[in-house]
């Protein structure tokens, strides 16, 4: 693999020269290819350079944005077959935060106790210092009102797994980091649709219900689905037997609903918000089978657990390709600007993050934590959501590029608090 790296990197040059002369001649045809071949073998290459190996996740983003720009055309429709089709987007999205999911446990909530009030604060920061920030942006810099919207949209999604890989990196305090990933992640459901119905209300419609089903059915179905593999490891011949027993109610269910009773419940059913409970109800016990089969299916094959974050980070890079190539005539005239607030954004959740937990009391390791955990946002969660709203190439275009820029920096700063690395004792 290493060496297939190394060819990559080699053939990054060759492109390098293929773009010069398509940009010196102006020729369409030329420079076109190499930009996206100089992109994805620069992508590929940067495995074989130790010290640049950290950020190959972030060039294949940033590959994807390129190959979206240029080929806009290829990356909207196949055919008739539309690629930005919003049960495609949420299927995906679903197998991306599976696969996040799988790096979470059941177990991650036992140290809630020890870890309050490092929760607490990190839990207050995230959700008042992003979303307010996002919205001073907004009126700092005038975008149109559905990007705007989606600026606040991505301060007010919950932290990612990014953060806990920072925390990791930076040999911070990473107990505090899971829970306050864990804790964010479950209580985004009430809380963004809350934040975006009071921040970004003027801009969008926003269906305070509609988008708390969606943040479930993008962020808690699956990543429950990943809990109960979790469980299953552990679990006892009797646990066995009641999960056994679920899974035929569950396995019931689902095939009886495109046989004529999800019909039945849409003429019957006149109360809309008891039919999207139903909905709900299909989608979780989905999860259900779906846990079920997967942990069986690590049994057979032990190593699929680690072959998961590959296909998140497949996932990761289909929206974002799909999503810069529905909002390329935006990006073309908001982009550096979009730019300039992911990192002002950014910036301003590691500042506040940090200084606010050390005015609260919180150590220095456990102040870098809650700086991870209130600059890094969850992109998946808001291209999910921008893509459940039929609007990916404007509210969802944020993310796209606040994303990059967000593995980048915090790579960056995790690299930097690991050799100014302090004990608890000396802060």
């Amino acid at each position: 693999m290493k060496q297939f790296s190394k060819i990559a990197l080699y053939l990054s040059g060759l492109a390098v020269v293929l773009l010069g002369a398509g940009l010196f001649t102006s020729t369409d045809t030329l420079w076109q290819p190499a930009a996206v071949a100089l992109a994805v073998c620069l992508a590929i290459g940067m495995g074989a350079i130790p010290s640049l190996k950290g950020y190959q996740y972030t060039t294949w983003i940033i590959a994807a944005v390129v190959a979206g720009m240029i080929y806009p055309s290829a990356f909207t429709k196949w055919g008739d077959f539309d690629l930005r089709n919003k049960w495609l987007i949420l299927v995906i999205i679903q197998t991306v935060m599976f696969g996040m999911g799988i790096h979470m446990s059941v177990r991650d909530f036992a140290g809630l106790a020890t870890t309050g009030k490092g929760v607490i604060i990190g839990l207050l920061c995230h959700f008042s210092v992003m979303p307010l920030m996002g919205l001073l942006l907004t009126k700092i810099f005038d975008f149109d009102p559905e990007i705007a919207a989606g600026i606040i949209l991505i301060g007010s999604c919950s932290s990612g797994l990014a953060s806990n890989v920072m925390v990791y990196l930076a040999k911070a305090n990473l107990v505090l980091s899971v829970i306050v990933t864990a804790m964010a992640t479950l209580v985004a459901p009430f809380l963004t649709p809350l934040l975006m119905k009071l921040l970004a209300g003027t801009l969008i419609e926003v269906h305070f219900v509609d988008m708390m089903m969606e943040i479930i059915k993008i962020i808690i179905v699956p990543i429950g689905a990943a809990l109960l593999h979790d469980y299953l490891k552990n679990a006892t011949p009797a646990s066995w037997q009641k999960i056994w027993f679920i899974f035929g109610g569950c396995l019931v269910w689902l095939l009886a609903l495109p046989l004529g009773t999800w019909a039945f419940f849409k003429e019957t059913i006149t109360s809309t918000p008891l039919l999207q409970s139903l909905e709900i109800l299909g989608f979780f016990a989905g999860a259900f089978v779906v846990g079920v089969l997967y942990h069986l299916l690590t049994l057979r094959f032990p190593k699929l657990d680690s072959l998961m974050p590959y296909f998140s980070m497949f996932g990761i890079i289909y929206f974002t390709t799909v999503t810069t190539a529905a909002g390329r005539e935006n990006l073309m005239k908001v982009g550096f600007l979009l730019f300039i607030c992911s990192v002002i954004h950014n910036a301003a959740g590691y500042f506040f993050g940090y200084w606010l937990s050390r005015l609260f009391g919180l150590d220095v390791n456990s102040s870098r934590t809650v700086a991870f955990e209130v600059g890094l946002q969850n992109g998946g969660m808001a291209s999910g959501l921008a893509g459940s709203m039929g609007k990916l190439g404007t509210v969802g275009l944020p993310a796209t590029v606040f994303s990059p820029w967000m593995n980048i920096s915090g790579s960056i700063l995790a690299n930097y608090w690991r050799k100014r690395q302090k004990n608890d004792e000396h802060a």
